[in-house]
């Protein structure tokens, strides 16, 4: 946390948004990644004429607060991401949470398939799990592998009203 200079709330929050935003870019070039056949610098392994065309910058509202992505084009503009679909603005908190669940508890593919299953009612194939896993567990390992403080400071609040 020292890195990330968290010195308040707000700090945190600034990076579980900075944390989900990469994530979703990350699962999204893995995505379009899975549409043309290709990883982005594997163009000799391209199959058919699309290819990709830059990105497009999306401001997301989260329950941390906006955050802005980058959303991979093709040049056919046939590209339809699922993680967020076009014209969503809005990432509901169910869906933050699996996720950052997904990814931080090191689920299996069967898992994680389940998991897009519930939230989209999607089907997607084990090399589409595959390929946006592999470009998002280099980000959960560097989480994961942070230096931990010696204390930290947890507040509970209870829900009841006179306690």
């Amino acid at each position: 946390m020292k890195g990330l200079d968290v010195k308040n709330f707000d700090d945190l929050k600034d990076v579980f948004k900075m944390m989900v935003g990469e994530m979703l870019e990350n699962g999204l070039d893995g995505e379009l990644d899975d549409e043309l056949g290709y990883t982005k610098y594997d163009y000799r392994n391209k199959e058919g004429e699309n290819s990709r065309n830059g990105y497009s910058k999306k401001a997301l509202k989260t329950s941390f607060g906006e955050t802005d992505i980058k959303v991979p084009r093709e040049r056919n503009g046939e590209f339809e991401p699922q993680l967020v679909k076009k014209n969503q603005t809005t990432l509901t908190g169910d869906v933050e949470e699996k996720i950052i669940s997904m990814y931080a508890k090191g689920m299996t593919t069967n898992d994680i398939e389940a998991h897009i299953k519930d939230i989209y009612g999607l089907e997607c194939s084990d090399t589409t799990i595959s390929r946006i896993t592999d470009k998002i567990l280099p980000v959960v390992r560097e989480w994961q592998s942070r230096p931990l403080e010696e204390i930290y400071t947890v507040v509970f609040k209870s829900v009841y009203p006179y306690d």
